[in-house]
């Protein structure tokens, strides 16, 4: 006993670990897909949080508030220009990221939202830092959240446990983004995933039912919150040190486990678990439509299906999430706001089936009362499975045509999954999309430059002129 109790008193919190970690990454030591696949995470996220501002009404709320609290005019407000403190900028950005829901997912959360909103507002703040300085830290606190993610054992803890994983984790990754463009040592980094730790926050029930304004706020908190975290400790403001496996730390707290070490510091450095386990998003919803949405759009295209045809399309078994997207039925079939339908697997199922594909466009107010969608996802339902009877957490569409045909498909690798890509031309065409819904206009040879900086970043000694293009006058 005595030997156990020693071995548990003297192991270090892996709180240190990732500390170091988020300290000494390099550039040069990521592998040229890491660098690829981040440089592709800032120009998505910047895309999408730009488009938030005519597509989500809350966007002009969140933003007017923000410029209401005033201060300093240190970093930029996206899409409806204007300046604001860092922490407030990171707040605003952040939330507009995932607003339209369209923002990229790893490690069961939004790991992107929760970064690159931070290191830019901190790079606006320092002036004069480097696009190879800023894939770094981005790089480093996207690893971290996808880390703290993959190291719970139940795969389906955001929904047995009740977190967003966005929020629960997004302040350490966005404590450690900052911390890093900040030149944090690693005590200063320790304390500030310990203050962040200290914010930690996100539970599901903003979004049961029928979704709620908060739910899009996540990585807003996140990004304030960690930047927050970062200043005061660069100030010498202490944090808990054993943050992560402590007595009261997040594992044992919030999770009701142990975290799996190996997936938590294994490799530092070396291993990037987001190159397993990111996708981007083809289709502006919840993640949790992509395998559904993937299946009838390859069923629709494979078989010459057409939508008059089809008599009923029933989306079999599946996760927890599957099953949230689809109930209760008669409301995820008439949703009343653009966020409800993105979360409506019926809703965003019959866009696919009627339209061929699901675009921004298809969560307006006018097409989510188009009465061919409508009548359509009155044609979808979801069938459970008993979980003794499951072979997977992918689900089954089945769509059955009038004439008595019976089309099914599972969609283990959805477009934008690791294991099915888009291409550079896909996530540049979204993020053109994306930009044309600024609230204030972006002349088109102004996206032109910035996918061109953004391809090239590791190039430019500033990377904030991505910014400024991006925020004409």
């Amino acid at each position: 006993m005595t030997q156990t109790a020693s071995k548990m008193v003297t192991q270090q919190d892996a709180a240190f670990d990732l500390a170091h970690h988020a300290v000494t990454l390099a550039y040069d030591a990521l592998p040229t897909a890491v660098v690829q696949l981040t440089k592709h995470c800032v120009l998505d996220t910047l895309g999408v949080i730009i488009g938030a501002g005519k597509l989500a009404p809350e966007a002009r709320t969140v933003m007017d508030f923000v410029k209401e609290m005033e201060g300093k005019p240190e970093s930029t407000l996206l899409s409806f220009g204007g300046r604001a403190p860092a922490p407030w900028a990171g707040f605003a950005n952040g939330s507009l990221g995932h607003m339209i829901d369209y923002d990229d997912r790893c490690g069961g959360g939004h790991p992107s939202v929760t970064t690159v909103p931070v290191a830019f507002s901190i790079a606006e703040r320092l002036g004069g830092v480097s696009g190879r300085e800023l894939l770094a830290a981005i790089a480093s606190g996207i690893d971290i959240q996808t880390r703290l993610s993959l190291a719970i054992p139940d795969v389906e803890w955001t929904m047995t446990e009740g977190w967003f994983a966005t929020q629960l984790l997004g302040f350490q990754s966005g404590a450690a983004t900052a911390g890093r463009l900040l030149g944090l040592n690693e005590e200063q980094m320790l304390n500030a995933l310990g203050i962040a730790f200290t914010q930690a926050s996100g539970s599901r029930e903003m979004a049961v039912g029928t979704a709620t304004h908060a739910r899009a706020l996540q990585a807003g908190f996140t990004g304030q919150g960690g930047i927050v975290a970062a200043l005061l400790a660069a100030q010498g403001i202490t944090g808990p040190k054993n943050s992560l496996e402590g007595r009261y730390g997040l594992y044992q707290v919030y999770l009701h486990t142990k975290p799996d070490r190996d997936a938590l510091i294994g490799e530092l450095g070396t291993r990037f678990s987001t190159l397993d386990d990111h996708c981007f998003k083809a289709w502006p919803a919840c993640a949790s439509t992509r395998s559904p949405v993937g299946a009838v759009l390859g069923l629709r295209e494979t078989n010459g299906i057409r939508p008059e045809e089809v008599e009923e399309i029933v989306v079999v078994g599946g996760d927890m999430h599957t099953q949230l997207l689809s109930e209760p039925l008669e409301s995820k079939r008439h949703p009343q706001t653009s966020i409800d339908a993105k979360y409506s697997i019926p809703f965003t199922v019959a866009a696919a089936m009627v339209n061929g594909n699901v675009t921004l466009g298809a969560y307006t107010p006018d097409c989510r009362i188009d009465p061919d969608v409508l009548a359509m996802a009155g044609r979808v339902r979801h069938q459970t499975v008993p979980e003794e009877r499951k072979t997977s957490l992918i689900p089954i569409v089945e769509v059955h045509t009038k004439d008595g045909r019976v089309f099914s498909k599972a969609e283990e690798f959805p477009l934008g999954d690791n294991e099915n890509p888009m291409t550079q031309q896909q996530i540049e065409a979204k993020f053109r999309d994306c930009v044309s819904f600024s609230a204030l206009p972006v002349p088109p040879e102004n996206v032109d430059r910035v996918i061109d900086l953004v391809d090239r970043l590791e190039t430019l000694a500033d990377a904030t002129e991505i910014i400024r293009l991006l925020s004409p006058g």
